[in-house]
């Protein structure tokens, strides 16, 4: 770049300081295009691109007044553009690991219901070998929340008697699912 147009990047910029705002549009004019090729170049995204050169102006326009050195424009403008370009990437690659984790516990939750898909076959098998009378408590007391009670009263038998088939079934299908 030459040095004609550095010094009149500093006149614009001192411009701008001393409250003429007139001249941003001409500072706007020369470097946006720089601003997004700088940001594509980092992204590889131009719409994305877009944006942070939109960001980094945004930025640029707030904080010009604390450029020190008028004459450091060029640099100073290009470092905004590069932090906001990695800013972006950055919270691009959060977003993607976000995605990812939210995949794979997808996943996993698919898994524990093909697990627990299969283990309710293997409890339906099991309760299914089981002797009838067990199979009648079982299903009474946790398929129809029945209380052990009701079930002595349903099957006329005493509650001791639906307490100890339970407690029969119950050891009947730990053995029978573990197989």
């Amino acid at each position: 770049m030459s040095r004609n147009h550095s010094d009149s990047d500093e006149n614009l910029v001192l411009q701008i300081q001393s409250g003429n705002y007139k001249a941003l549009p001409e500072l706007v004019k020369r470097w946006h295009k720089e601003f997004c090729n700088k940001a594509y170049w980092l992204t590889k995204d131009t719409e994305l691109s877009k944006d942070i050169a939109q960001d980094s102006w945004k930025t640029i326009i707030a904080k010009v007044n604390d450029l020190k050195d008028p004459k450091s424009f060029k640099s100073w403008a290009l470092r905004i553009v590069y932090s906001k370009s990695l800013d972006a990437l950055r919270a691009n690659q959060r977003k993607q690991n976000e995605l990812q984790s939210y995949a794979n516990s997808q996943i996993d939750v698919d898994e524990e219901i093909i697990d627990n898909s299969d283990l309710k076959k293997k409890l339906i098998k099991a309760i299914n070998g089981l002797p009838e009378q067990q199979q009648m408590v079982i299903k009474l007391f946790y398929v129809e929340n029945y209380s052990l009670k009701q079930i002595g009263k349903l099957l006329n038998i005493s509650v001791g008697t639906a307490k100890s088939r339970l407690f029969h079934a119950r050891e009947n299908l730990k053995l029978n699912i573990k197989k």
